[in-house]
């Protein structure tokens, strides 16, 4: 089956990955996409120089890196200074931040202090617009003022992505097509507006839009909203997304969480979502009776 959509949304224009064995800085967050990133640029034969984010890095990750230090969130300017005096002219940002650990710290007042230059970068850039794309983009700046370029976060792992068509041997039936058919174009246009990056349905009814709380989140509301079972969720990157971080991602718990949840399908933006540990992704969602299917450039099948 065809599926007519919006047009898709531009891209940054960002600079080229060097060639190994360049040297490339990693500005760790939680989560496992740090780690997967490190293995990756490893494996590629680039030096891998990481500055891990105060109590969100992996304990895993110093282990996978050529150097490793911890810096403070809030310190921008202190990690261009770092990666520029080691020579690195790249880096990649990835990992989640964990607001949990912030609120929990006893020493956050010290530890979170910013430093002048991200001082200087909120008053010019983030006062009126506190965004996320927004402060990328103030981030991107700053490590640019450095030296230091960030790119494309997905470059290391193109095997990670979303593809096209139907990747598990599990099928979507002919409702849950019909479903994408008509959630991608709402989807599209809530994405244009940097509402979300994902919107579920079932029988052609919207059950759910995602907002601040996360795709995670959201799931879990439209297992309290919809108990019948199959619905769809379709997930895509805001319109015009910065693929130096904001890139959309899913995983392993992702699938546990649709099943819980009463999902019968999900829908990626093919070359635009990641998915964590791919075929373990595929496997346990043919197991719980998911089917995976990606979307390209605005055409499905």
């Amino acid at each position: 089956m065809s599926i007519a959509v919006a047009v898709p949304p531009t891209r940054a224009v960002m600079p080229e990955p060097p060639p190994p064995p360049t040297a490339i800085g990693l500005i760790a967050g939680g989560g496992q996409l740090p780690i997967l990133i490190a293995k990756s640029l490893s494996r590629a034969g680039h030096p891998v120089h990481c500055l891990g984010l105060a109590r969100q890095w992996e304990p895993e990750l110093p282990g996978l890196c050529a150097s490793f230090r911890e810096v403070g969130l809030l310190k921008v300017g202190t990690w261009g200074r770092i990666l520029s005096g080691m020579g690195v002219r790249h880096a990649i940002m990835v990992g989640k931040v964990d607001k949990s650990k912030l609120m929990h710290d006893p020493f956050r007042v010290l530890r979170y202090i910013p430093d002048w230059r991200t001082l200087v970068a909120w008053y010019k850039h983030l006062r009126h617009d506190k965004r996320s794309h927004a402060v990328l983009s103030a981030i991107a700046d700053e490590l640019d003022r450095c030296g230091v370029a960030l790119l494309d976060s997905t470059v290391p792992i193109p095997d990670q992505m979303a593809e096209v068509g139907v990747m598990t041997r599990t099928r979507p039936t002919r409702e849950q097509m019909e479903d994408v058919e008509f959630t991608w174009p709402i989807l599209n246009q809530l994405l244009s507006l940097d509402v979300g990056q994902a919107v579920a349905s079932r029988e052609r009814d919207v059950i759910a839009v995602e907002a601040v709380e996360g795709t995670d989140r959201m799931i879990e509301r439209c297992g309290q909203l919809c108990r019948a079972k199959g619905w769809v969720l379709c997930k895509a990157a805001r319109d015009g997304h910065d693929r130096r971080s904001d890139v959309p991602t899913v995983g392993l718990g992702t699938i546990e969480n649709l099943s819980r949840n009463g999902a019968g399908c999900l829908a990626l933006a093919a070359g635009e979502v990641i998915m964590l540990d791919k075929q373990e992704m595929i496997r346990r969602a043919d197991e719980l009776g998911i089917a995976l299917i990606g979307i390209e450039n605005g055409r499905g099948r």
